[in-house]
């Protein structure tokens, strides 16, 4: 099941779907050493639904008989339906019920994707109830459990690009009051596996890509369109969604308390400035570049992953043939931007 043939191009998001949740080596050993049933809360995100057809593939794989449970609201029409067609039960409910979550089942192993980015600004107090209440609430329902949990390199400050990025043993600097519950989030996770045992991962992310979504897109998508790209925040880390997916499964064997941290990022510095003259290549388009390159980034240092999961399956360099290809072709997108260019933190 496991391969590392590569497509040069993607026709549809059945393919892209396949692709996103593929796993790898280190997912199949790692859900083989990890005993029991699997349930991700806020499983119909933008990662959430390829994570759990991952897990799903990953256990067969690996010859382990499991239930791959989604907890959602599922407000998007088709998505329950789309994982229970993938072998993935599903429950319905608002996890910031109390009496829903008492009424979700034991299980071993949990995956926290319900997390709160976007409209932090304008929304703080939901921000917080969502980053820093819920996962109390989580921790204190599920406290027997092995927790793997999604946080974002947005707990790092901006750094300087040739620092080679954040890594986990640095101290923390969020900006902004998204990154502040982000950083809220993580220490309930780990106030909860010191006090009571649970074993934690902290997954700090940063960026995940697909064709759909991501900051390599946001910079097709306005060269294509010929819009202007603020070259403030002039570099990112990127790394392909199923390379994340995989990671994030593999982290969950490696879960203890206190928690294990662990960065999930690619091996390149991307600049935005190159990657717009990129695009522009595929496009026959020249890029409005606008602004200079400030001499800090928001960037986290991946090595650790890498040599305990395995590098990256996809470079930066095919993602970024795929998403020119999906770009020029009308492919669907998310319609969900990355405001990547914010440098204060404002969400």
């Amino acid at each position: 099941m496991v391969t590392n043939d590569l497509p040069d191009e993607i026709r549809d998001e059945a393919q892209l779907e396949d692709l996103l949740s593929t796993p790898s080596d280190a997912a199949v050993d790692a859900v083989a050493r990890v005993q029991g049933d699997l349930m991700l809360l806020g499983v119909a995100g933008k990662m959430g639904p390829s994570l759990a057809r991952m897990a799903r593939r990953a256990s067969d794989a690996a010859g382990v008989k499991r239930r791959i449970i989604g907890v959602s609201r599922f407000s998007t029409p088709g998505s329950e339906a789309a994982l229970q067609a993938r072998g993935i039960e599903t429950i319905r409910g608002d996890l910031l019920e109390e009496s829903f979550l008492d009424r979700l089942p034991e299980i071993p192993n949990l995956i926290h994707l319900a997390v709160m980015k976007f409209g932090a600004s304008s929304s703080p107090a939901m921000t917080w109830a969502i980053n820093v209440h819920l996962p109390a609430m989580v921790c204190r329902r599920f406290r027997g459990s092995r927790i793997a949990s999604f946080s974002t390199g947005n707990v790092y400050p901006l750094v300087p690009i040739d620092s080679g990025g954040s890594r986990e043993t640095d101290t923390p600097g969020p900006v902004g009051e998204y990154a502040m519950t982000a950083l809220g989030r993580e220490r309930m996770f780990t106030h909860f596996a010191e006090r009571c045992g649970t074993p934690t991962t902290l997954v700090r992310l940063n960026y995940a890509a697909e064709l759909r979504y991501g900051v390599l897109l946001d910079i097709a998508q306005r060269v294509f369109a010929e819009q202007e790209i603020d070259l403030s925040m002039g570099y990112a880390n990127v790394i392909w969604q199923g390379d994340a997916n995989a990671m994030t499964l593999a982290s969950l064997a490696d879960a203890a308390a206190p928690p294990f941290v662990i960065n999930v990022a690619g091996p390149e510095l991307v600049s935005v400035r190159e990657m717009a003259q990129r695009f522009g290549q595929f496009f026959e388009k020249t890029p409005r570049l606008t602004g200079t390159e400030a001499p800090t980034a928001l960037l986290s240092n991946g090595s650790k992953g890498h040599d305990l999961y395995g590098d990256p399956r996809v470079s930066v360099e095919l993602l970024t043939r795929w998403i020119a290809g999906w770009v020029r072709c009308g492919g669907r997108t998310l319609g969900k931007p990355t405001h990547f260019e914010v440098r204060d933190g404002k969400f």
